[in-house]
């Protein structure tokens, strides 16, 4: 874990490299200290949302929030169990999994570059970063932790009591400052300046190998995946951040196990859809799918290749590709580009794992 473990602290006053470190200029107040985000090659600014910019004190206590198992009921999970940096900041299960081993039914997305998204989970059922953190807490099947529970259990820990004065100041520790620390420190965990961002946004034409290009231009023309995974001119999020129907949920006979958007929406045409994930890191990521039911790229490119899985609300962009064995090897030559640099401020922090 040392690659992603250093302190912020010092990563604010050593020199800086330029994929992804935190900087920041000394302020009066240390507390106050804004921190300035050198953003990897390849992603765009981040969009801070009003009233939780990123502090320095704010950042150190979601951080320990984060791999704290102590959100947790019985604490035994904590953020990280489900979205571990060895795994690309997913956990390498089928579904989550919970307090007591209970299951949850849906797979664990990556939260590299969270910060770009403007809706969250699978299904979209939650409206921020923030909102996802107080759904993830208080479920009975994931940390199954009351608001005031949680917030009684931290208010008696005095390392704590400490960092949420330094953060937010004095006064009792609340669910929205717990969301507030965690959801800013999920926007600093960041993948780019891949070797994908180094070919397309540095000019380096040597650091994409002939198979990884030829796959750049299968999956941007004619295998059609940037309609949903798009590639832009001045940076890369492999997301549209929508949902659709691919048929990942449906049957042989076209029926849905999962209704997916729709359970929030109620829509008809979004029964089975489901958020595109972005494609950064996707090689740490396994298994794929919204029910992790597709365990390799192999597989998931074969699965688009003929055409999803036929239902009634299958997305319009989903149709037979007929990739030809070497297509398929190109295409993961080059969806292996885009695992970008571990970034190392992101980790446990010291003594923690």
């Amino acid at each position: 874990m040392k690659p992603y473990g250093a302190p912020i602290a010092l990563l604010l006053l050593a020199g800086c490299e330029p994929a992804g470190n935190l900087q920041t200029a000394p302020p009066a107040n240390s507390a106050d200290r804004v921190v300035k985000i050198e953003v990897p090659i390849g992603l765009p600014p981040i969009p801070f949302p009003p009233g939780s910019p990123p502090m320095e004190a704010a950042i150190e206590l979601g951080r320990r929030l984060f791999y704290d198992k102590n959100l947790s009921l019985d604490g035994s999970v904590a953020c990280s169990s489900c979205h571990n940096p060895r795994f690309g900041f997913s956990d390498n299960r089928t579904v989550a999994e919970g307090i007591g081993g209970r299951k949850g039914t849906r797979n664990s997305p990556a939260i590299f570059n969270a910060a770009y998204g403007n809706i969250f989970q699978w299904d979209g059922g939650a409206a921020t970063l923030e909102e996802q953190v107080v759904r993830h807490v208080s479920n009975i099947n994931e940390m199954a932790h009351s608001p005031k529970g949680l917030q009684t259990k931290l208010e008696d820990n005095s390392i704590y009591r400490s960092m949420f004065e330094r953060a937010y100041g004095p006064g009792p520790i609340t669910l929205d400052h717990i969301a507030k620390a965690i959801a800013v420190f999920e926007r600093v965990v960041l993948s780019g300046n891949s070797l994908y961002d180094r070919y397309a946004f540095l000019g380096n034409r040597r650091a994409l190998s002939q198979s990884a290009i030829r796959g750049l231009e299968i999956f941007t023309g004619r295998g059609n995946c940037s309609a949903c995974h798009p590639a832009g001119k001045e940076a890369s999020l492999f997301t549209d951040g929508r949902f659709h129907n691919t048929g990942v949920a449906a049957n042989a006979r076209g029926e849905l196990s999962d209704l997916g958007r729709y359970n929030i929406t109620k829509v008809e045409a979004d029964k089975g859809a489901f958020k595109t994930p972005s494609l950064r890191g996707i090689t740490q990521t396994r298994p794929y799918m919204h029910d992790g039911s597709v365990s390799s790229l192999a597989e998931v490119i074969e699965f688009y290749s003929m055409g999803g899985r036929r239902n009634p609300y299958l997305s319009k962009l989903i149709r037979p590709m007929n990739f030809t064995p070497q297509d398929k090897l190109d295409l993961i030559a080059f969806l292996e580009s885009l695992s970008g640099e571990p970034m190392p401020h992101i980790g446990p922090p010291e003594g923690e794992q």
